[in-house]
């Protein structure tokens, strides 16, 4: 199957480019797959489209200040890095900008937040991966020496952290969000490097109502990388290579939701990366316990395991993520729902409106 069968036309002024004042007065549309029907609510009415004994999973990945701002020590060029994800201590592989502007030993000095002075800590390209992807290695700088000294890993990661920014996508302009509303309320697992938008419309009230209700909670961690957004390259879907993203589902945690399905509960994903995770570990109707990394692509022939409802933002055209919406809800009903966003002018993207696919 071809990438464009997964085009559509959104208008650029649709694209969200803040979030709401309130984070659950977002538009909602449900979508039911099996009557083929569509309505419109807002967020804050969530509940009253889950039932008593549905499991509501949440992924509870934290974003951290994964953009760093850096020069080279030779020329003084400037350089962005992305984190991506730490290999082991002070190692990680990242994206960096201009990716032809530094080579395997190029060494990098890292920034403030604003770009205005040189931080103590510098960093060495060990590899050269492609696609903009190198491996590189954090130091801190001995005083008046030009030789470098390796500390403590928590320590280091604690003062890079510091110099770092929340990764805002590049298609949102405004350089003012404040980082807390880059983040679900019940963010708790540092390790994303784009946050699981799905989540960004919770507020206390709302979850405190849904347990009122007996839906079950349960939480996964998935933290999501690099390939969540990055584009499609290549024309046919099969040929598509998704790299790997670490997750985890803890024991307690995968007994409430097996527990919810064993007695006939919805288990409702609030995100893609919730679903991702789930399907890779369903089995027989149930999911168990996990440690370790996930390159599930879930493609127009999947057929799911464990996901019976899906809580999702809207996604970009041609991207992994609306396929797999596509996938979970029939592409024709999809495409008639977006059609009706555009027409109502939903708002799009990481800060956009939601839908509830059942």
């Amino acid at each position: 199957m071809k990438v464009s069968d997964f085009y559509y036309n959104l208008p650029e002024n649709l694209i969200a480019q803040e979030p709401l004042l309130e984070r659950d007065k977002s538009r909602l549309l449900i979508i039911r797959r099996k009557e083929i029907s569509m309505e419109e609510d807002f967020f804050y009415n969530l509940k009253e489209y889950l039932n008593p004994g549905d499991c509501l999973v949440l992924n509870d990945s934290k974003v951290i200040p994964a953009r760093l701002f850096a020069i080279k020590k030779e020329t003084g060029a400037k350089i962005e890095i992305l984190l991506i994800n730490e290999i082991k201590k002070n190692f990680w592989t990242v994206l960096i900008k201009p990716y032809k502007r530094v080579k395997i030993s190029t060494i990098l000095i890292l920034l403030s937040k604003n770009s205005s002075e040189k931080s103590n800590i510098r960093c060495v390209i060990k590899n050269m991966i492609g696609e903009g992807i190198a491996e590189i290695k954090f130091f801190k700088e001995k005083s008046n020496k030009e030789t470098f000294k390796l500390i403590d890993n928590e320590e280091l990661k604690k003062d890079i952290f510091l110099l770092g920014k929340a990764p805002i996508p590049p298609y949102i302009k405004n350089p003012d969000i404040e980082t807390n509303r880059y983040q679900t309320i019940y963010a708790k697992e540092e390790g994303s490097i784009a946050a699981p938008t799905a989540g960004l419309h919770f507020t206390d009230k709302i979850l405190k109502d849904i347990k009122k209700k007996d839906i079950e909670i349960a939480t996964i961690t998935l933290h999501v990388s690099l390939d969540t957004f990055r584009p499609i390259k290549v024309d046919n879907i099969e040929e598509h290579v998704m790299h790997s993203e670490q997750f985890y589902i803890k024991e307690e945690q995968s007994e409430v939701i097996n527990q919810a399905k064993a007695n006939s509960g919805r288990i409702i994903a609030v995100g893609t990366t919730t679903t991702r995770a789930l399907e890779t570990v369903a089995e027989d109707g149930k999911v168990k316990p996990f440690s370790g990394r996930t390159d599930l692509f879930i493609t127009p022939e999947y057929k799911f395991k464990i996901v019976d409802g899906l809580l999702t933002n809207f996604h970009l055209p041609c991207s992994t993520l609306f396929i797999m919406v596509c996938t979970f809800a029939n592409r024709d009903l999809m495409n008639n729902a977006y059609n009706l966003a555009i027409e109502k002018k939903y708002r799009f993207y990481t800060f956009g409106d939601a839908m509830l696919i059942l």
